[in-house]
């Protein structure tokens, strides 16, 4: 019964994850860290933000550049939304965001490309800043609404993107159930912790996963063949196996 189970857990694994795995061990196998230009180029973006903000005299250009509140005009919010994916939440560890932006964009960078990375991840944190003034315009009585101390929250780091991501690679690489669990995650968390960052990370599963519906209906079919395949090695490639489109 047990080497039953252990089988069974195996071929899920392998169906689940396989094709992520193969995909990005791959690709770093054959690329290495040059695998990774945006991603690495992002962690960097965020410890020099990090250690600027730190200093008596980086805080406010640091804010002025990348801090975005609810209580911003929209023209300001959407000119610092940009940046404020890597300018670190101040209530929270660095390493935290360090880490979400490594390993999520790293492996989105490697399986979708670092355009689509980057798309999905502007599209899930401006979701996130839309939301926010909505709830606020809801007010607190709402399910949906958020409380008027809201609008002064700093709306930065790379979370509601992380998640966006997440939600983007499980559906290109149908790993459906891994997608369903980061939902209930988010959902529970909204449970738990009732605040803006919480719910703004369910409007960025929503934003990405209407990006997900758009794409099946209208755009390229997609292939069964991992993407990081078109960057094997020639000597190693197999021939007739096309790639994504």
């Amino acid at each position: 019964m047990t080497a039953w189970h252990t089988t069974s857990a195996r071929r899920f694994a392998r169906r689940e994850w396989g094709p992520v795995f193969r995909t990005v061990r791959d690709r770093l196998a054959h690329d290495r860290w040059r695998a990774l230009p945006m991603t690495l180029g992002a962690v960097c973006l965020t410890s020099l933000f990090q250690i600027v903000q730190n200093t008596a005299w980086g805080f406010q250009p640091v804010q002025n550049l990348g801090s975005v509140k609810a209580a911003d005009p929209l023209w300001l919010a959407l000119l610092r939304t940009p940046l404020s994916l890597f300018v670190p939440a101040l209530d929270l560890p660095v390493w935290g965001a360090l880490a979400q932006i490594l390993l999520v964009f790293g492996i989105a960078e490697i399986c979708v490309g670092w355009w689509r990375t980057l798309l999905v991840a502007y599209v899930a944190t401006l979701a996130g800043t839309t939301y926010a003034r909505i709830g606020l315009a809801l007010g607190p009585d709402h399910p949906f609404g958020l409380p008027v101390s809201d609008r002064i929250v700093n709306d930065t780091g790379p979370s509601a993107a992380v998640v966006g991501l997440a939600m983007y690679v499980c559906w290109r690489y149908r790993a459906y159930l891994t997608g369903g669990l980061v939902i209930l995650l988010m959902i529970g968390e909204v449970l738990i912790k009732n605040n803006l960052a919480g719910k703004e990370h369910l409007a960025a599963m929503a934003a990405v996963m209407a990006v997900c519906v758009v794409r099946a209906q209208w755009g390229p079919r997609r292939s069964g063949t991992p993407r990081g395949q078109r960057h094997q090695h020639p000597a190693r490639a197999r021939p007739g196996r096309p790639g994504r489109g």
